[in-house]
């Protein structure tokens, strides 16, 4: 799979292809379902499959004051769809220009820029100024232009729709089975390990800090996890994932302390798999009584995860 950033790094192998076009948040069942028909019209035509996508996501872009919460950082993106049939990433960067096209400038887009035989496009699918680039606009202008449009209906699970905002409303009750069967895997975030305050040290649990590559993440508390990345297989731990107000922070940091582990993690690309919810994060009058409840929530994260 091969990254192209932006219409001028195209190059001619591009044109022919068959794409595909979203924010592709999160990578749950739907999207996954619209990959699997893009590859069969890449079978039957003998072409390259293209993944369009956008950063920041437009919804971010639109409304900054209130973004949605994010499941995925476009690392976290990336990663996923490495393990998925796709031979190419095109991203761009969602702005003015994009936010403006019209819906017709948009499948010329596709023609002109891509030579796109096929599209493939989400039942919902909406984009461009006013969205006024729906799903039967592009079928309409595809007839005109030379590119087909397969419009895939939604994945249904238990007789509802499969959806970003369903994946994230399920991790903010703590419900991360619902989650798991909405993804096809665990929810987890994945990071670099940089240095913190060293507090939790002090504290007697040193934790692995990630920095939360997104404007908003959606879920928030204290967490059982499994940690992947530090040994052959995943290490049992607490998480805390907030903006810590007992020591008055700000920006939101995800630590995760490793049951029965030592050893410097900081550099290390780790990934942070949440099984359950323990609680919300609260504020603590002193770093004693903070400290009570941590060994409180270690022992209940040792009970859940049987380490």
């Amino acid at each position: 799979m091969e990254l192209i950033r932006g219409l001028p790094n195209l190059h001619e192998r591009l044109r022919g292809c068959v794409v595909t076009i979203g924010t592709y948040d999160g990578i749950h069942l739907g999207h996954q379902a619209l990959l699997r028909r893009l590859n069969e019209h890449a079978a039957r035509l003998s072409a390259r499959t293209v993944l369009l996508t956008f950063e920041p996501m437009p919804r971010e872009y639109l409304k900054p004051e209130a973004p949605p919460a994010r499941l995925t950082s476009w690392r976290e993106r990336w990663r996923v769809l490495g393990c998925m049939p796709l031979d190419y990433v095109l991203l761009l960067r969602f702005g003015e220009g994009l936010r403006n096209l019209s819906g017709e400038e948009f499948a010329q887009l596709l023609a002109r820029d891509l030579g796109a035989r096929a599209v493939v496009v989400g039942h919902d699918f909406r984009f461009g100024c006013r969205g006024e680039a729906t799903a039967p606009m592009l079928a309409g202008a595809g007839e005109r232009l030379g590119f087909s449009v397969d419009v895939v209906p939604p994945v249904l699970l238990d007789g509802e729709r499969v959806s970003s905002s369903g994946v994230r409303d399920a991790l903010a009750q703590g419900k991360f089975d619902l989650a798991e069967r909405r993804l096809g895997r665990p929810y987890s975030m994945r990071g670099r390990v940089v240095r913190g305050n060293q507090l939790g040290r002090d504290l007697g649990f040193p934790t692995a800090n990630l920095r939360i590559e997104r404007r908003r993440a959606p879920l928030a508390g204290i967490f059982a996890v499994r940690v992947h990345g530090v040994a052959p297989t995943p290490l049992p731990g607490v998480a805390s994932l907030g903006t810590r107000p007992t020591v008055a922070g700000v920006h939101t940091l995800l630590e995760a302390h490793l049951f029965d582990f030592s050893g410097d993690l900081y550099g290390r690309e780790i990934e942070v798999e949440f099984v359950a919810k323990l609680r919300d994060e609260e504020y603590f009058p002193t770093l004693g009584a903070l400290v009570e409840q941590i060994q409180r929530d270690a022992a209940d994260a040792r009970h859940i995860l049987d380490a």
